[in-house]
């Protein structure tokens, strides 16, 4: 019986996160899939509770109230901003989970093998499962636990780089240490030694000394990625947190895990090869960890940073016909979302033709610009992705970049020694007017230097994002 209700409500919980996962792919669907997925994890944990093996009622309980207060703290003070770091962070959790679950099962399996002809002195439900396996099946156990605690330990140390780098903690420039990617081979190459030596003896120092190389390639592979490429590791990390969530469900003969994990590991690659495309990048060299560097000097930039007020801004804004803006990083900061959407309504009350184009890596995030506009009730319709609108901003009569650098740098298409070269860019500088709200004449997260500051036709809006716009709509009616 408590088979058979575990196994079904699996069933219905794995439905409700592929609905959920489904359901994301849209704004006008993503709440409701957020509820899907919540109904679902609802479902899961109640059905292990109550499933086989169920017991320490008072712990299960006391862990799973502290767990949700704290997650409940943590989203009540996490900004928009802060986000993709807080997307890193859980993703090292899931990584060391699967550490954990991994040793774990090692120990069980000693001491299960220890009991093999006395069955009944196993206690636990893995334990019984371990003690009534044929060597066969303790050989397969074991090589999924070592892949389970690999790939967690990667995820792990990686995730951990990353929250860093997002955070502004760790220097989000490229680094490695020297001999580059031979240290990661060699110690991919001693984990897969250490592989042979634990299915010979089953011993713990094989598995300590494959979890330390996993900590250091996750940590190095992930140093190796310049900021400029942060959105794609956050997506790559969720891959592999997905892949680690599999193996344990692996380990532990939990058919919701694999699915979910399957789930999460095939929908974060399939990201992370749409941001390749997006990004112009190889995807075998995002895995490695070869990319976010120069490949020369980089092109110069002549000319100088116009500025331009309020005023000017305006009355560039009452003559034209067609606006486009474009969001960034710059806006999440600034909080100006809800400025922007106050601007959008009063151009459009004014009969003017608003949209917003959206890159697919703006922010750090994918899809960190759409959930802000969403959220500043900026009606779907008018928010377009890359493919749909570059073509018509020579029809354009203004731009408005608000915090965006490398998504709208001419450099990825005229100078192929830049870091970004055949990216492909929003071609901003292509309208007749372009208006950029930055607070400085820095280059930016990524400190690529952008020629678009520098064109005829583009003038520079100095400031803080939200105050400049508070102040821009003083001038619109």
């Amino acid at each position: 019986m408590e088979f058979g209700f575990t196994t079904a409500a699996y069933v219905v919980a794995a439905v409700l996160f592929i609905l959920s996962l489904g359901g994301l792919s849209g704004q006008e669907s993503a709440k409701r899939a957020v509820w899907y997925g919540i109904a679902g994890m609802a479902l899961a944990v109640l059905a292990t509770l109550i499933g086989p093996g169920h017991g320490l009622w008072w712990l299960s309980l006391v862990l799973i109230a502290a767990g949700g207060a704290i997650g409940m703290v943590v989203a009540k003070r996490v900004q928009m901003t802060e986000m993709p770091q807080l997307v890193a962070a859980m993703h090292s959790l899931v990584g060391l989970a699967a550490v954990f679950v991994g040793y774990n099962a090692h120990f069980t399996i000693g001491i299960a093998e220890g009991m093999h002809e006395a069955v009944g002195a196993v206690s636990g439900v893995f334990a019984e499962l371990v003690a009534h396996k044929t060597p066969v099946e303790i050989g397969i156990l074991k090589v999924e636990l070592f892949l389970g605690v690999f790939i967690g330990a990667v995820t792990f140390t990686g995730s951990v780089i990353a929250f860093g780098k997002l955070a502004g903690k760790v220097d989000g420039k490229a680094k490695k240490l020297p001999g580059g990617h031979m240290l990661n081979a060699g110690a991919a190459a001693v984990s897969l030694l250490c592989l042979f030596w634990y299915m010979g003896t089953g011993g713990l120092v094989p598995l300590v000394l494959m979890t330390l190389c996993a900590l250091f390639i996750g940590y190095h592979l992930i140093m190796g990625i310049g900021g400029a490429d942060m959105p794609v590791v956050v997506s790559m990390l969720n891959s592999y947190s997905g892949w680690a969530a599999a193996a344990i469900g692996f380990s532990l003969s939990n058919d919701l895990l694999i699915v979910v994990g399957a789930l999460v590991g095939s929908s974060g690659a399939i990201l992370s090869y749409i941001m390749c495309k997006a990004m112009n990048r190889s995807f075998i060299s995002v895995i490695l960890g070869g990319f976010g560097g120069t490949a020369g000097p980089a092109m110069e930039v002549e000319g100088e940073q116009i500025a331009i007020d309020a005023d000017g801004v305006a009355s560039a804004l009452e003559d034209a016909d067609e606006v486009i803006i474009v969001p960034g990083y710059g806006m999440a900061v600034a909080q100006a979302q809800q400025n922007v959407s106050e601007l959008t309504k009063r151009l459009r009350a004014k009969g003017k033709n608003v949209r917003f184009a959206i890159h697919p890596v703006a922010g750090r995030l994918p899809g960190h610009m759409n959930v802000l506009l969403a959220e500043a009730k900026v009606p779907y319709d008018i928010v377009l992705e890359m493919e749909e609108i570059n073509e018509d901003f020579p029809d354009t009569d203004v731009v408005i970049v608000i915090g965006s650098n490398d998504i709208v740098n001419p450099a990825a298409q005229e100078d192929p020694n830049s870091p970004i070269a055949g990216m492909p860019v929003l071609e901003v500088w292509r309208a007749k007017q372009v208006f950029v709200s930055k607070r400085g004449q820095g280059t930016g997260y990524s400190g690529i230097e952008n020629p678009l500051f520098y064109k005829d036709n583009t003038r520079m809006f100095y400031g803080d994002a939200k105050k400049s716009l508070d102040e821009l709509l003083t001038k619109i009616a």
